[in-house]
């Protein structure tokens, strides 16, 4: 045991020493939040709701047109003085500026305005959500790479033990100590932790892979892992977090839980708007034109552009009420698919709700049993390492068969390889339990920003 921590820790410092950097657990994670093409996507959903949120806030606001049209009449037309029929060319070139603003529309302009809020704030939640979704794979990621490395070093040290017990088991052959099929037991031993070895180095070269995926990391880059989280020893289960009340927390932080509220809310305005369109709208109009004529043929002297520029101006002011009365159903059977695209986001924010009810339950109740089978594993490495060594000495000394000490190493070892994964799985479920009571899940995560 003291060995295999001296190993480590001098991998370790010598990495250090060399100056390579050592990844840990929350820069691969806020890396990975960076880097993320599928934040990217959702980043821009986020710009279209912002541009949709401008468009919504312009419908306060009247709409204003310009108009300029111009007309060259030849042949047989209207004299627009005398009204009479004639047959000459002229020209007519008309202005107008109208302007129409929305009085009431039974609250759709205001609902539209207020579900396009929401959506920027589900979208911004939406990019958040993303960004925890890529750190939390990064996380498990790392922390089945950081196991398999551990791994590796466990069985190195089961290969080195096999291959000093094969070496003196030989030595006592050739001293009559001992006899062939003990070497042959040592000799097959040996094979089956090289192997073991081999596969382990398999099982982390695919761990990296799969880390490198889950960052968007190149693949070609050397990456090297702070394995010094594999110290942490477990937090006392006195005063731990009540599951329930890490899940009232959650309903108000989480983003899962939050994007859940927000469809809910989405969906009311919706519905709120298709109600609107049941109601009359009141529109007020106002505008102002002018128009300018000549007679291309004959002797008719025109006004001046200016002079009829200011005679023939005209304004205007008007109000509209629009009731609608039939519209074949259409606008009632916009009111009842609102109507239940709201109950559905409630069903959805339901069984939403539920499942992250039961997925910090899970966390909590995992953390804490991890949490108690770390205590009692070290205690059962440190009576199986003591039990390796006895028996090691007992085999030395002729007392015991290369079998009933093979038993007690594999034990040990196996030990040992347990509570490397307990380690990992509680540094796992207590991250989790953190993002469950609102902390962030790394660092230097910046704090969500407020619309």
């Amino acid at each position: 045991m003291k060995k295999l921590i001296f190993t480590i820790a001098f991998s370790i410092g010598f990495q250090l020493a060399a100056g390579q950097h050592m990844w840990s657990m929350e820069e691969c994670m806020a890396y990975a939040a960076d880097h993320s093409p599928e934040v990217e996507q959702v980043r821009w959903d986020l710009a279209t709701a912002k541009a949709n949120q401008s468009e919504a806030i312009a419908d306060f606001f009247p709409s204003v047109s310009a108009q300029v049209g111009g007309q060259y009449n030849w042949g047989r037309n209207i004299d627009p003085e005398s009204n009479t029929y004639n047959n000459v060319t002229t020209f007519n070139n008309g202005y107008g500026l109208y302007a129409s603003l929305t009085i009431f529309d039974g609250g759709q302009t205001f609902n539209r305005y207020k579900q396009a809020r929401v959506e920027r704030q589900k979208s911004l939640n939406a990019v958040e959500m993303r960004r925890d979704d890529r750190a939390i794979a990064a996380m498990m990621a790392f922390v089945d790479a950081v196991y398999y490395q551990g791994a590796i070093k466990i069985a190195m040290a089961r290969a080195d033990h096999s291959k000093n017990v094969l070496r003196q088991t030989q030595l006592q052959e050739e001293l009559g100590i001992k006899g062939h099929p003990d070497v042959a037991q040592a000799q097959a031993t040996v094979a089956d932790d090289e192997y073991n070895l081999v596969h382990q180095r398999n099982l982390f070269t695919q761990a990296m892979l799969n880390l490198r995926a889950a960052m968007n990391y190149p693949q070609e880059k050397e990456m090297l892992l702070d394995t010094m989280m594999t110290n942490a020893a477990p937090m006392p289960l006195y005063g731990s977090d009540d599951a329930e009340t890490v899940y009232s927390i959650a309903q108000h932080t989480n983003p899962t839980a939050i994007n859940a509220e927000m469809t809910v809310q989405s969906s009311r305005y919706s519905y709120r708007v298709a109600k609107g369109s049941l109601m009359p709208t009141i529109s007020f109009n106002a505008g102002i034109s002018t128009s300018y004529f000549r007679n291309l043929s004959g002797d008719y002297t025109t006004p001046s552009f200016r002079e009829q520029f200011r005679n023939n101006r005209g304004e205007y002011i008007s109000a509209t009420l629009s009731i609608p009365i039939f519209s074949n159903l259409g606008r009632v059977s916009n009111v009842k698919r609102a109507k239940y695209a709201l109950r559905r986001a409630e069903a959805v924010k339901e069984e939403q709700l539920r499942k992250l009810h039961d997925d910090v339950i899970a966390a909590v109740t995992d953390r804490n049993g991890y949490a108690m089978e770390i205590l009692s594993l070290q205690a059962k490495v440190d009576a199986d390492y003591e039990a390796y060594m006895l028996n090691r000495r007992r085999y030395e000394e002729g007392l015991i068969s290369i079998i009933d000490q093979q038993l007690t190493a594999n034990t040990y070892f196996a030990s040992q390889l347990s509570l490397l994964q307990k380690q990992m799985l509680y540094v796992l479920k207590n991250k989790l339990v953190d993002y469950y009571k609102g902390n962030s899940l790394w660092m230097s995560k910046l704090k969500r920003k407020k619309d």
